[in-house]
């Protein structure tokens, strides 16, 4: 199979692809490692990719398994959407929003779960487990139900009860932890040293974060094997927004993309931007957040491991990581809905609002070609947007109607 080997970030150390997520020799942290010099050339490997299964295992030769995996829940192929309301609100010339709710637990924790479930399996594991703010939690009680594995799931003990009855839901053991992430993940690290289990996003990380890859796999294929100009992504731990790169990269090197590397924008909640912060102050490292304070709690990680890289990639490729309020993320999810019909969980409205800021700033050019990353599904925030919306209440007679409603400028 193409991966080859797990190697170290840093020093470039290798290692067997077994479960193992930190360098021995420096402490960085690992990756997958591919040699594809046995695939074939790039219009034969354009055709494979679309003959492929409607889920991220069309991108199988890319990922690091000897043969495709059977899973139980498919993840991917999910809708990118040319939204002219948008651009044209925004004043920009181009916008497509990727929509990754359309997963089977409606956001794009799907895709690495599906990978790191289908590892732990063919590593012989029982047990799956993962630290999350939500999302993430979902994902792992799903899959591990329908594959029939145990799992732990560990969350804050304030995250949002729509996130904790979606998880629950699927006979998972549920730990709610009184802290933060940054505490939840201190926990689970502890915790995966001392039990034979699968932490997705410790022990197995490496394999985990190669399904956030295929979202740029995906959207190159949908506009035609072709580069957007721009992506603006949210940023928590900084995997999905450099992995999207990589995914880019990966198929500029083999030949099936051309051009080069999109201009990158990450996206964070004031309430929690170390990213954001440090690429404001020119700095090369995050100084933590020690107490999140935002709605957008999946983002809220004070201490994102992929910091670093992601301050990096938004560098060299001319992008920002800019920040938002919680008023600015509430309007951007307003605004994703009412020009494009999709409903958006505050991550989500966290990325809107970072566009629309860099569509005011004047950072989009108007022939640019810009990809709005939509991360997960609005009925898992509700409780974010009960104080914007109105409700007319009237009696069952037309006059009652016409005395409290008041009709839209232009509609009689």
């Amino acid at each position: 199979m193409p991966a080859e080997a797990l190697k170290c970030k840093e020093c470039h150390s290798t290692y067997p692809l077994d479960a193992s997520y930190v360098c021995e020799q420096c402490f960085g942290p690992l990756e997958v490692s591919y040699d594809h010099s046995a695939l074939d050339d790039a219009p034969a490997l354009r055709r494979k990719v679309q003959a492929g299964p409607p889920s991220i295992w069309r991108y199988a030769d890319f990922l690091p398994f000897p043969q495709r995996p059977q899973t139980a829940l498919d993840a991917g192929l999910t809708p990118l959407i040319r939204s002219e309301r948008l651009a044209e609100r925004l004043g920009v010339g181009e916008v497509w929003v990727k929509n990754d709710a359309a997963n089977p637990t409606h956001s794009f924790k799907d895709r690495v779960v599906s990978v790191a479930v289908a590892k732990a399996k063919e590593l012989g594991y029982e047990v799956v487990a993962c630290a999350s703010t939500g999302n993430l939690a979902n994902a792992v009680a799903a899959h591990a139900a329908a594959a029939g594995l145990e799992s732990f799931v560990f969350v804050p003990a304030d995250l949002e009860e729509q996130k904790i009855l979606a998880t629950g839901v699927y006979g998972t053991h549920l730990v709610a932890v009184n802290g933060n992430y940054d505490d939840v993940n201190r926990l689970c690290t502890e915790l995966s040293s001392e039990h034979p289990w699968a932490f997705v996003n410790v022990n197995l990380r490496p394999y985990y974060a190669e399904g956030s890859k295929t979202l740029g796999f995906e959207i190159a294929e949908q506009l035609g094997f072709e580069l957007p100009d721009r992506v603006v992504v949210p940023v928590a731990s900084g995997s999905l927004f450099t992995r999207i790169a990589s995914g880019f990269e990966e198929w500029l090197e083999l030949g099936l993309l051309e051009g080069r590397l999109p201009t990158f924008n990450g996206a964070q909640a004031e309430g929690c931007a170390p990213v954001a912060e440090a690429f404001a102050a020119g700095a090369d490292v995050c100084r933590p957040i020690r107490n999140p304070h935002t709605i957008a709690k999946s983002l809220a990680i004070g201490n994102p491991a992929d910091g670093v890289f992601a301050l990096d990639l938004a560098r060299r490729t001319g992008g920002s990581i800019d920040a938002v309020a919680d008023d600015e993320i509430v309007e951007g999810i307003r605004l994703l809905a009412e020009t494009t019909g999709i409903f958006t969980e505050t991550a989500g409205g966290v990325t809107t609002a970072v566009l629309a800021k860099l569509a005011q700033r004047g950072d989009i050019g108007s022939d640019e070609r810009v990809v709005l990353v939509i991360t997960g599904e609005g009925l898992k925030t509700l409780d974010a947007v009960r104080d914007v919306v109105t409700v007319h209440e009237v009696e069952p007679t037309a006059a009652s109607f016409a005395a409290t409603v008041p009709a839209p400028a232009g509609v009689r």
